[in-house]
């Protein structure tokens, strides 16, 4: 009996040390979507001597465009007069423009275009709608690979407008044979941006002219554009002539199809395409929960493929699976960190106060230094959006790291009250429910004009894994996949 009670407290203390092991082990993960943000912009200034660009070459194949469009009357006019006016030979591009049954003017306009551009303009109309994107796309393939003509194959979107040289720049890489499709660069091209469009700026920066560069280096592509992007008629044969219309990411889909039919995708940085986003909350979210749910199909589609380069040397290896799983698991790597240091603070608060200073230190040095790479891309759109650049965690996250890192600075950071520190290590996940409820408050009758305050408090950022969250939640629950389209106003600046 003595021995037993001699044993206690050792077996005590042995389970304390696991406890506090297993609560590093949370922080630890948590680091790990900061350290593979890190990794894949420390890779970007590769791309200024590992590109595609050598095996490129003047290559003008018959370019076919197709539109998918319902209800896009106020925006259609200029989309098409604007590729009408590309600096690419007439004679070898044709826009065919797949009404989807529309119930406004899309057809009057149509008919308008087409009497403008006979032969080059070319009116598709779906009589029964409402599918989505990709069957309204593959009712314009079925039409157009009926034809000889077409070598090649734009997908857009009705809104987006391209820049004059943006489609010789991207067929210029069809001249390698090896290359099945290739993406352009879309900016946020509001004529009048607010908050909403800035933040959707940076990100855009962020996630296109600066991690595709990564991407291109590493030699995977993670998606193409949906509203950039040129296939090779041989590339859109070889993955079945159609768009997949199983996921709500169609255009991830024909990305990995096409690697994984052995052709290359490769981005065009220079190829601009200007873009009308979501100006709202609840817009933006019903668009990115979209794109979030389709990364979650992906996910489980592709379950075969990841972590393994036998499959796929570039989407089955190891830096694409951590790079993907690094933002589907975000939310969860968010909960195991503040799990992690709030048991350790009720074990031992000063071994919480060390953990928590030196994990603190990562994501800030890799935030600045992503902020200074993304935006060295493209300066003339980052000088615009650096505000929203800095407060891209929010401000509120923005000050629990300043309080952190320069605790001199900030008059509550250097304190000792329990709630403050409670709230800090709390935060990193309560900024996501807390992002549920800035939404709320958009769709509310008195706080439509709190919302925009309340974005920049909590973060884009945090918006986006609230975003993921509810993506999770949907797909587990089975709900429908309906496509969500976004308002155009024809804000776009020409």
């Amino acid at each position: 009996m003595n021995e037993v009670l001699a044993a206690g407290p050792e077996l005590a203390e042995i389970g304390r040390g696991v406890l506090v092991g297993v609560l590093l082990l949370f922080v630890a993960f948590g680091a790990i979507p900061v350290l593979a943000g890190l990794a894949q912009f420390l890779i970007i200034p590769v791309h200024a001597v590992r590109n595609h660009y050598r095996e490129t070459g003047p290559y003008l194949p018959n370019v076919a465009v197709v539109v998918p469009a319902w209800n896009e009357a106020a925006v259609l006019t200029t989309s098409v007069e604007r590729l009408m006016a590309l600096d690419y030979p007439p004679d070898r591009l044709r826009v065919y423009v797949v009404d989807d049954a529309s119930t406004d003017d899309t057809p009057a306009v149509m008919a308008a275009l087409g009497d403008r551009f006979p032969g080059r303009v070319v009116h598709l109309r779906r009589e029964k709608g409402g599918e989505g994107k990709a069957h309204t796309l593959n009712h314009g393939l079925r039409e157009i690979l009926t034809d000889d003509w077409m070598e090649a194959l734009l997908i857009m979107d009705a809104d987006v407008i391209y820049a004059p040289d943006s489609l010789r720049k991207m067929t210029r890489h069809l001249a390698d044979p090896t290359v099945g499709a290739v993406t352009a660069y879309i900016r946020e091209g509001s004529r009048d941006p607010n908050g909403m469009t800035r933040f959707i700026g940076f990100d855009y920066l962020a996630a296109q002219a600066a991690s595709r560069r990564a991407q291109n280096v590493a030699g995977a592509m993670a998606c193409l554009a949906g509203g950039a992007q040129l296939h090779t008629r041989e590339n859109l044969e070889a993955i079945g002539g159609q768009i997949d219309t199983s996921s709500l990411a169609e255009d991830t889909v024909t990305t990995f199809r096409t690697q994984l039919a052995g052709r290359r995708v490769v981005f065009e940085p220079h190829a601009r395409v200007l873009a009308e986003e979501p100006a709202g909350i609840d817009a933006l979210w019903k668009q990115r929960l979209r794109w979030a749910r389709g990364n979650v199909q992906i996910t489980s589609m592709y379950r075969h493929l990841w972590f393994r380069k036998s499959v796929h040397p570039g989407l089955g290896g190891f830096f694409f699976g951590v790079f993907w799983f690094a933002i589907l698991l975000l939310p969860l790597a968010m909960l195991l960190t503040s799990i992690g240091l709030i048991g350790l603070y009720m074990l031992d608060s000063d071994l919480a106060a060390s953990v928590f200073g030196a994990a603190v230190f990562v994501p800030v040095a890799t935030f600045v230094f992503m902020i200074t790479m993304t935006i060295s891309v493209d300066p003339r759109v980052g000088l615009k959006v650096w505000r929203e650049a800095l407060l891209f965690p929010g401000l509120i996250s923005f000050t629990v790291l300043a309080g952190a890192t320069f605790p001199m600075l900030v008059p509550w950071g250097g304190g000792t009250s329990s709630g403050w520190t409670l709230f800090v290590y709390s935060w990193l996940v309560l900024c996501v429910p807390t992002a549920f409820l800035v939404r709320k408050l958009e769709l509310s009758r008195w706080g439509r004009r709190l919302a925009p305050i309340g974005l920049y408090l909590v973060g884009f950022g945090p918006m986006m894994c609230a975003i993921t969250v509810d993506a999770y939640v949907k797909e587990f629950r089975g709900a429908a996949m309906t496509w969500d389209k976004t308002e155009k106003t024809g804000r776009v600046t020409v």
